[in-house]
């Protein structure tokens, strides 16, 4: 018998940002095992330096949209992960879902508000970028252990 992918769906407040860059990398490391998805406790603008740092590593999230957690609410997951605290604290009930995990990441919009230069915004993209991209290399653990 073959085995179902499992479904993971990546929270965070405005799925701009650290969702996409989650889903992105969930996406290119594990497409074999694993159906990815992402939303937003509210919906934006895909973040245009987050499309840009993962483009340098190799992964194009151009064409993933901003969606909100309230079109995914019906769906069956087996792992919600929470990106931010806002995520973890404001998610509605999600009916159809075997395990939550709140995994916080730094938030890169709000650390380079005051930032004039691309370039020190960029190395902050990049870093929380890296962080997200160790841990979903982790994904098939994290089912294992759920």
């Amino acid at each position: 018998m073959i085995q179902d992918k499992q479904r993971l769906l990546f929270l965070c407040s405005g799925n701009s940002c650290r969702s996409q860059m989650a889903e992105g990398f969930a996406r290119s490391l594990h497409a074999d095992s694993i159906s990815t998805f992402s939303a937003g406790i509210n919906t934006g603008k895909l973040d245009p330096l987050a499309v840009e740092v993962m483009q340098e590593v190799g992964i194009d999230i151009s064409r993933q949209e901003s969606s909100s957690v309230m079109e995914v609410i019906e769906e069956s997951f087996d792992l919600v992960i929470t990106v931010c605290s806002e995520a973890d604290q404001n998610c509605p009930t999600l009916p159809e879902v075997s395990r939550h995990l709140h995994q916080p990441f730094d938030d890169p919009p709000a650390l380079v508000a005051s930032n004039q230069l691309h370039s020190d915004k960029l190395e902050i993209y990049r870093r929380v970028r890296d962080e997200i991209g160790e841990f979903c290399k982790t994904l098939p653990e994290v089912f294992d252990n759920i």
